[in-house]
């Protein structure tokens, strides 16, 4: 997957994704909540169940989020399945109780949250999720994943299908997102959380963090930094959880106390990112709701631009 790379939505990545694991995966049990053709969660061997038909691998659950998130509860404490559900990222809101207590019983309770930003574009702010990322990553075992192409996108599915004892929660774009070069050592290190995507000689004057579609827009911005004469490294954290269980070795070796100089980057609430960033770091971030308007729009509106990342990232000295 690495070498031959594509530029296609992570949702898009998701379904490929389910279409490798679901072959090899009878136990499978998908569903959504009235999103499948836009969560892109059935796969070539789906197959819908019904009231005449219960050998199907696929519910249509409706317009009922929790509902589906607790049924979805039901199936892992009967056993014997991989279930998971999906539906846009904002509407969790809805099944936020059960997916707590899919954490608190310790089940595997796989969430597909699809149309992660701002980046949802002309539906406007009730439909744009901004706090919510945060919310998911503060609840008590829970794993939450927001890849910045196929190739973490995958990454990410293996993990959530092979965590048994708790729920995951991945996060994908409605938009298209390029594939980052990687050498084997760098796929390798996705399933710790976060990892070095991009160095420089020596030690870094500044590191730039950023999940999501924003890793493409971070690696962009230290090409520019790098041409006026910085050393930057930048750090793709798709799963924060997942970084923090890292041994502090590593920890240090990705994101070294000695480098103060850092930015996140993320289409969410800012105010997560200063457990990374220290309170002398900056925060390209959301601080308020979305807007009306094509996502590129927005983009540039909230300050995701090249020319921002690179402001923001020179006013730390």
């Amino acid at each position: 997957m690495q070498a031959n790379p594509v530029s296609i939505a992570s949702r898009k990545a998701s379904q490929n994704a389910l279409e490798a694991f679901g072959k090899l995966l009878p136990e499978f049990m998908g569903g959504s909540a009235d999103l499948a053709p836009s969560n892109l969660t059935m796969w070539s061997g789906s197959k819908s169940l019904t009231t005449d038909d219960a050998s199907g691998n696929y519910i249509h659950y409706g317009v009922r989020e929790f509902g589906m998130t607790a049924i979805i509860n039901g199936i892992a404490l009967h056993g014997g399945f991989i279930p998971y559900g999906a539906t846009f990222l904002m509407f969790m809101e809805y099944a936020r109780n059960a997916m707590r207590m899919a954490a608190l019983m310790k089940v595997q309770n796989i969430q597909v949250y699809t149309h992660d930003s701002i980046g949802l574009g002309e539906d406007g702010p009730t439909h744009q999720p901004v706090e919510q990322i945060a919310s998911l990553r503060l609840t008590p075992n829970m794993s939450t994943w927001r890849p910045c192409d196929q190739v973490e996108s995958a990454m990410a599915w293996k993990l959530a299908i092979e965590r048994k004892d708790a729920p995951t929660a991945l996060i994908f774009s409605r938009q298209n997102l390029a594939q980052q070069a990687r050498d084997a050592a760098q796929v390798a290190n996705i399933a710790k959380g976060g990892y070095i995507l991009k160095d420089c000689q020596g030690t870094p004057d500044l590191i730039l963090i950023a999940t999501g579609s924003e890793v493409d827009l971070a690696v962009q911005a230290a090409a520019e930094l790098t041409a006026k004469g910085k050393q930057v490294r930048v750090v793709s954290m798709p799963s924060t959880d997942a970084f923090d269980r890292q041994d502090a070795a590593y920890r240090e070796a990705v994101l070294p106390a000695s480098v103060t100089a850092r930015v996140a980057i993320e289409a969410g609430i800012a105010d997560y990112w200063y457990k990374y960033v220290g309170l002398n770091g900056r925060i390209v971030g959301m601080n308020s709701f979305g807007e009306s308007a094509p996502a590129g729009e927005l983009f540039k509106l909230f300050g995701f631009t090249v020319d921002n990342v690179v402001e923001v990232a020179l006013s730390l000295g």
